[in-house]
């Protein structure tokens, strides 16, 4: 029976197999080979839906509760709590396994074979700082394909598919693939002998495209809706500063949905009442009100994207759902300067990969990068900074995860 290769993302999902001898994307939403990590349980027509169909379904206003970042929840506690999802309570490790499960039918629909094996592609590291959480992510995933109907499923790091997909290289040269997802960075060192793709060193740090989008939100929109302004105190005189955690959950994709619970409802309240200045928390207001927490995320997104196209140096970011008229101004040195600090553990965790490798980063002829993220200005600014002498190679950075998995699943590589 084949076994599915499975690129499942912080942001986005592909899954693929060999066909004719190449890499075959699955078409997992029609006329597409990848689709939003997305989910969307309509509380009044009582139904999921996902990807694309589920993002709309935010967009358009529909009742219900919107899921994007699950990936980043593996290992974490918040996985296997249950909770109410419309007319049902699921643990987070339903929600991904439902999701997975749509994945495998869907592949299935389109190739008409049955796939109860899978490849599954994972960050090096999950979670940098903490082995056990690390461990444990892989637990989580693993009995989530499980509940989905894999009876099998090996794990591969997602850099090092990538290097099975990536172009040629010349005899005695290095490769390094630079994979920036939406939850996690990731590294291989690589060289290759015809067909033939040896992994030399992988290392990995838990920072990605909604860290990015955390950090511009948090500098750039968090402020237009009370961060860092004054509250009178209750009571006596004197004010404090309206506490930073509401607004680092509002600005953090994988907390947006756990955010409207009735004591922030009522904080909120009392910091409309007694915000010195009042009308940046009746924006507040409106956003825990309408529920548009996740608006704010996909505006934050969509900003940065169009910010980081070479010709443009000046976005704004919409905010108009909130209140007429109301943008958050971005530069494109505002937006370097914000993501700073996270393109330096980036780039230091190349760095380390390389050495680890035990060669020179003038070793390095070939830097090739993968995933969404890793487009952004700021991360080939660093990688430039680091690997002079090397070429660049972009041209299946959003398919190479998916591919290498479609590969290493035909071949039964060991794992």
């Amino acid at each position: 029976m084949a076994r599915l290769g499975i690129d499942f993302g912080t942001s986005n999902t592909a899954a693929g197999v060999i066909a004719a001898g190449r890499p075959h994307l699955i078409e997992v939403e029609p006329g597409r080979t990848t689709l939003p990590t997305s989910v969307f349980f309509d509380h009044d027509r009582k139904v999921t839906t996902y990807g694309s169909v589920a993002n709309s379904a935010l967009i358009d206003g529909r009742e219900g509760r919107f899921m994007r970042a699950l990936k980043s929840v593996l290992g974490t506690p918040l996985m296997r709590e249950r909770r109410q999802f419309g007319h049902e309570r699921l643990t987070l490790l339903d929600v991904v396994a439902r999701f997975l499960q749509m994945i495998r039918e869907r592949a299935e629909a389109a190739t008409g074979d049955t796939y109860d094996r899978a490849l599954s592609g994972r960050p090096v590291r999950f979670h940098s700082a903490d082995d056990a959480r690390n461990a444990q992510a892989q637990v989580d995933l693993r009995a989530a394909y499980h509940l989905a109907g894999f009876s099998d499923v090996q794990f591969m790091y997602e850099p090092e598919a990538a290097a099975l997909a990536s172009g040629p290289l010349a005899r005695g040269e290095l490769g390094l693939i630079v994979d920036i997802g939406g939850g996690t960075s990731d590294f291989s060192v690589f060289e290759r002998n015809g067909d033939a793709t040896r992994i030399i060193a992988s290392h990995g740090v838990r920072i990605g495209g909604t860290d990015f989008d955390r950090a511009i939100s948090i500098a750039h929109v968090m402020p237009l809706l009370g961060r860092g302004a004054d509250v009178r105190n209750a009571l006596g005189t004197g004010t404090h500063t309206a506490p930073n955690a509401i607004f680092n959950d509002l600005a953090t994709w994988q907390k947006i949905p756990f955010l409207y619970t009735p004591d922030n409802r009522r904080m909120v309240a009392d910091f409309v009442k007694l915000g010195v200045d009042a009308a940046l928390f009746a924006r507040l207001n409106t956003v825990l009100d309408m529920e548009l927490g996740h608006d704010i995320a996909f505006a934050v997104e969509a900003g940065k994207i169009r910010l980081n196209a070479h010709d443009v140096t000046d976005a704004g970011i919409d905010l108009r759902e909130i209140e007429k008229a109301l943008w958050a101004r971005l530069t494109k040195a505002q937006m370097t300067a914000v993501l700073a600090d996270h393109a330096t553990r980036i780039s230091d965790c190349a760095s380390q990969t390389v050495e680890m490798a035990g060669v020179t980063h003038d070793r390095i002829a070939k830097v090739v990068f993968v995933g969404g993220s890793s487009l952004l200005h700021v991360v080939e600014a660093a990688m430039v900074s680091l690997f002079r002498d090397a070429t660049l190679e972009r041209a299946e950075a959003f398919t190479a995860v998916a591919d290498g998995l479609a590969i290493a699943a035909s071949r039964d590589l060991p794992l």
